[in-house]
């Protein structure tokens, strides 16, 4: 498995996948998945950017079949249409790849619902997506939900007691927390579709440090740590390099439900896709199902009740 490369990627005919995300991750997901035979569906905010990643799929893949959809995770409503979208016209679903992310905005914003913009798009919007596709996601011979976390998971905490960032807005800070909420996420979500019967196989990866479109947007561009990204840039492994975990927990048949892949060289910040460290913050049981019912509350989306 500590070799795994993309010529091991199964096939993948027969499959629906959606990603979430038209750059970065989301595209070198979506461009592996549909070269190895799978229906994709790229979902994002942004029609000219999902037709960008639509035409360079297609230059590499011409027997694509591939497709956008308009899909904002910072919008309750716009996650609740494309959920509509897909069970008017689609059958099932067999995997998911919750992906789209916003990095550290340098002030605080919130989404159309009000929430703080990182928590909002990173977790909650991809909490209610899963709840909404769980229906077709049911339907298929053996779903996947993969969830992207970040190395910034290790150092996260939920700040249950403000965690929309109201009095206290650091932007890393509340990054790190969203990106841990995913994790936690991803593998309450198994512990429930075991409860629950649901067969879902719930996984999560983490890309380590590439060169997404993420990182050079993040904040603080002129700050020493934004300095570092750019003076560093050319450490950062390729974003191709980055997206091999997501697709090894999205694919490979290794790959276990409640799983964490990521990179497993220095410090799983490069190199092939293996095991992940979970932080002992994510292993917290209580403090998961806190944040799942609070997801709930704040989105109003609710998962089916345990058998």
């Amino acid at each position: 498995m500590s070799g795994w490369t993309l010529a091991d990627l199964p096939s993948q005919a027969g499959r629906t996948a959606i990603v979430t995300g038209t750059g970065g991750l989301g595209l070198e997901d979506a461009l592996a998945l549909a070269g190895a035979g799978a229906e994709v569906i790229v979902a994002g905010r942004n029609p000219d950017k999902g037709a960008a990643a639509l035409a360079r799929i297609r230059q590499a893949v011409p027997e694509a079949r591939v497709a956008f959809e308009a899909l904002d995770l910072a919008s309750l409503a716009s996650v609740a249409a494309f959920a509509e979208r897909m069970a008017g016209s689609r059958d099932r679903i067999d995997l998911l790849i919750n992906n789209a992310a916003v990095m550290a905005p340098p002030t605080r914003q919130v989404s159309a619902d009000g929430h703080e913009l990182q928590f909002a798009t990173n977790h909650l919007g991809h909490f209610a997506l899963a709840a909404r596709l769980l229906p077709l996601l049911s339907r298929a011979g053996a779903p996947r939900v993969v969830s992207l976390s970040s190395v910034a998971a290790r150092s996260g905490r939920i700040a249950f007691d403000d965690i929309q960032a109201e009095r206290a807005y650091r932007p890393m800070a509340v990054y790190s927390q969203s990106k841990l909420a995913c994790l936690m996420f991803a593998l309450e979500l198994q512990r429930r579709s075991d409860a629950g019967g649901w067969g879902l196989a719930s996984l999560a990866a983490h890309p380590g440090i590439a060169r997404t479109d993420l990182l050079p947007n993040g904040a603080g561009a002129r700050s020493v740590g934004g300095l570092a990204r750019s003076l560093l840039w050319f450490l950062f492994q390729p974003v191709a390099q980055g997206a091999l975990p997501t697709l090894y927990a999205a694919a490979a048949p290794a790959a276990k439900a409640g799983g964490y892949y990521g990179p497993i060289r220095l410090g799983e910040t490069r190199g092939a896709p293996g095991p992940a460290r979970i932080p002992a913050q994510a292993l917290d049981e209580a403090a998961a199902a806190r944040l799942w019912e609070m997801s709930e509350r704040l989105t109003g989306v609710s998962f089916p009740e345990a058998r």
